[in-house]
């Protein structure tokens, strides 16, 4: 099984249109799979869940469709997030929270703070987040806290504690929904040796069966690391 998921959930605005619905329309019923999922990952004993919110670049969509998000996100971390304490789950949020107004800072903030003894399953948002500034964020840090390392040789080793999500390990399985086949940057550091999974089911419809699915073709893979099969399997390379 794997021990950490990454999902860009896609298809929200799509799903609402085929149903003659305002896309905000769409955007909730996202949130009631992404409580479903939360769940079902659980169930499933699957450690570290991580979820692509919202990226850098959807800034660029319809002012009023942002401003909806950002109240959707608002709602959710009012009225869920006892609940995921109540099931011992560990909310973390990752990206550049500095874009966003107070109230939803201090939301974020509360979230974090009531759920960081939790020993259960971490699930981490991921919002305003892009891979690139993942990256160049950790690189700045570290240069921040190491000058006298300037002009030397720097090692992922070095790096890799200043990335935003640190404290989980690489995604063994990477889900997109919607049919989109790319990563969007997305987690670019971390999804070095993921196995990517594709599928056009819309993010509203991706349920409990649809993660089975996903998570039965994972197992069916063999992960190398740069490895021959035969080392894998214990025979002679």
């Amino acid at each position: 099984m794997p021990q950490h998921i990454a999902i860009i959930m896609d298809g929200n605005g799509r799903w609402a249109k085929r149903r003659f619905m305002p896309r905000v329309a769409g955007h909730k019923r996202g949130v009631d799979m992404v409580k479903e999922i939360i769940r079902a990952c659980d169930a499933r004993k699957i450690g570290f869940l991580t979820l692509f919110a919202f990226s850098s670049e959807n800034w660029r969509r319809p002012k009023d469709e942002v401003s909806l998000l950002m109240e959707l996100f608002c709602f959710v971390l009012e009225h869920e997030i006892d609940q995921l304490h109540t099931r011992n789950v560990r909310l973390r949020v990752v990206g550049d929270i500095g874009a966003f107004d107070e109230k939803l800072r201090l939301l974020i903030a509360r979230a974090e703070n009531l759920t960081r003894h939790n020993s259960g399953m971490t699930v981490s948002i991921a919002v305003n987040y892009g891979g690139r500034w993942d990256i160049l964020q950790a690189m700045t840090r570290f240069m921040r806290e190491h000058p006298e390392r300037a002009g030397s040789e720097i090692g992922e080793a070095d790096l890799a504690p200043y990335l935003s999500l640190h404290y989980a390990p690489e995604p063994d399985l990477f889900i997109r929904t919607g049919g989109e086949q790319r990563i969007s940057n997305f987690m670019l550091w971390q999804l070095a040796y993921t196995e990517l999974y594709f599928t056009g089911t819309l993010w509203p419809d991706f349920d409990a069966g649809a993660l089975d699915e996903a998570i039965d073709s994972f197992r069916q893979r063999e992960r190398r690391f740069g490895r021959t099969s035969e080392q894998i399997s214990g025979g002679k390379s």
